[in-house]
């Protein structure tokens, strides 16, 4: 059997509880699981993306799990250089993109999804307040999307919550002297 290894980009702008529980979760369904920090063409973000990959590599060295990595080669800001870059690195692996619930309409949008959509699986992960929509998901197989919807119960936390309003109890522990060292968000103390 091929192993399977789960995608996962994401702006970790800053990394929330959220991604700590979705990154535990899919080392429950995967094999492997590779993640990186992105910039997202279709946002903004308030931190450079070293200090977002490296607020990332904190976390993924506190879920210290061997089957889980930071991959920051693999970032990109479209899909398809992601997806080419990680059939080269895992050439006999099957690969499975992951995203929330929440990008699944925007998804044939993106730069040449057509292409990438058949070149590997797409895991989507329902979020709280982001209904699968089966029209959505529809048009993702129009376009030659394999889609799992993968069964993980994600804390309801949001990066810009935390931007936006400082929501310390949103952020795991092990990121907090990097925030604090590097003045991000806003924040002035850890929570005890």
């Amino acid at each position: 059997m091929t192993a399977t290894i789960a995608l996962l980009g994401t702006s970790a702008d800053p990394p929330t509880l959220g991604h700590q529980g979705l990154l535990e979760g899919l080392l429950d369904h995967f094999q492997r699981v590779a993640t990186w920090a992105s910039d997202n063409p279709m946002k903004r973000h308030d931190a450079c993306l070293e200090l977002r990959s490296e607020l990332l590599q904190a976390l993924v060295m506190a879920i210290d799990n061997p089957r889980l990595s930071i991959d920051q080669t693999l970032s990109s800001p479209y899909t398809i250089t992601t997806v080419e870059r990680a059939a080269r690195l895992w050439p006999h692996h099957e690969l499975c993109f992951v995203v929330g619930s929440d990008l699944a309409a925007q998804i044939p949008h993106w730069k040449q999804s057509e292409l990438w959509l058949k070149r590997c699986r797409l895991g989507v992960v329902p979020r709280k307040g982001w209904p699968l929509e089966p029209q959505h998901l529809e048009g993702l197989r129009h376009l030659g999307a394999q889609i799992t919807v993968l069964p993980l119960e994600i804390p309801e936390t949001a990066s810009s919550s935390i931007r936006k309003t400082s929501k310390a109890d949103q952020i795991p522990k092990p990121l907090w002297p990097l925030l604090l060292q590097h003045n991000l968000y806003g924040l002035q103390d850890a929570p005890s």
